[in-house]
């Protein structure tokens, strides 16, 4: 799994069980390997390359996906029944029928020697949907005790049950925007929301924030990078701000929209994973604005809960079942999303 706030590529050696109440899991083994400095901004500059510059590194990144899987696996004695791969995002734009993650499904299967499933979003996008979020078959399946279930990556996304239904959509930006502000302070990230903390709320771009048309919108939706290179980011003006003050507006930002989407009830429980789940500052303005419990898991789950629910898609395309839903995504059909190599 690689996601849009290139901290690195999060590797999971996961195992699953069908039993009679549904599905047992567990992550065995687990750990994330950052980015070389090279390949960070060779992804982070990939969308205005050249068609030849996107073909290659589409080719190159498959072939290091395949190698660091094959090093994983030689590290930690592994033999996966097959390998299931997100790949990275370059574009996403399901309104004009298209999503591309880069990562070739047979270069890895060449490095490896092992089949891959990858591509797990095209399917979806060709039968109408948004191609995102894919984790909510996950999230009803392998966590069914929680009301919510609020993934705190690149973006915030959420998932739950509504009238018989999975309903499930992207929130808003966090860590794709907060730790770009970080950069400036020479930061990969802000730590446990430290900078965030000294700054204070802008209520006038707060509300511009809160005004952008995205979040009028009614779900399926979903967000990609250029929808924050061309909405957010012209707002976040470091010559009229300084970067704490941004870094608390977007926390600010980052809680009122979670709270907009999640009814309080304390009979109610909220998972929180992913990366934005350590930045206590955030944390703790979410609370403030919620009424539901929040329960923070396990660090291995905070950190490789989409790499196991992206194993598990794998496992649903691979025994052909349904791993992504018409009402998450607004597609015609639900779907077994995934090409195999």
């Amino acid at each position: 799994m690689s996601g849009t706030s290139l901290d690195g590529l999060d590797l999971a050696y996961c195992a699953f069980q069908k039993t009679e109440n549904g599905w047992d899991y567990h992550i065995l083994q687990a750990e994330t390997i950052p980015y070389p400095k090279e390949w960070h901004t060779r992804l982070s500059t990939l969308e205005s390359g050249t068609a030849l510059e996107f073909a290659s590194t589409d080719a190159a990144y498959g072939h290091l996906i395949g190698k660091y899987t094959r090093e994983f696996m030689e590290r930690h004695h592994l033999k996966p029944d097959f390998i299931a791969s997100h790949g990275h995002t370059i574009f996403h734009q399901p309104q004009n029928r298209f999503t591309t993650q880069i990562g070739k499904g047979a270069a890895i299967a060449a490095e490896t020697g092992i089949h891959v499933v990858s591509d797990f979003r095209s399917l979806d996008v060709a039968l109408g949907g948004q191609g995102a979020p894919l984790v909510p078959i996950g999230d009803r399946l392998l966590f069914p005790d929680y009301a919510f279930c609020l993934n705190l990556g690149g973006f915030a996304n959420i998932s739950f049950e509504q009238d018989g239904n999975r309903i499930a959509f992207d929130i808003c930006p966090v860590n794709i925007v907060l730790n770009k502000l970080a950069s400036e302070h020479g930061l990969a990230f802000d730590p446990d929301g430290q900078y965030a903390s000294r700054g204070s709320v802008d209520r006038q771009l707060l509300d511009r924030l809160n005004s952008l048309s995205f979040y009028q919108k009614l779900p399926p939706k979903s967000l990609g990078k250029e929808w924050v290179i061309e909405a957010v980011l012209p707002l976040l003006d470091l010559d009229k701000y300084t970067v704490n003050e941004l870094l608390a507006t977007f926390c600010e930002h980052i809680a009122l929209q979670v709270a907009h989407v999640v009814p309080g009830s304390r009979m109610k429980k909220l998972l929180i994973t992913g990366g934005g789940a350590f930045n206590t500052y955030l944390i703790g303005r979410i609370r403030e604005h919620i009424g539901v419990q929040i329960i923070l898991p396990d660090i291995l789950t905070i950190n490789y809960k989409e790499a196991l629910i992206f194993a598990f898609l794998g496992v649903l395309r691979w025994r052909n079942e349904v791993n992504c839903l018409k009402s998450v995504t607004g597609a015609v059909t639900d779907s077994a999303g995934g090409a195999v190599n």
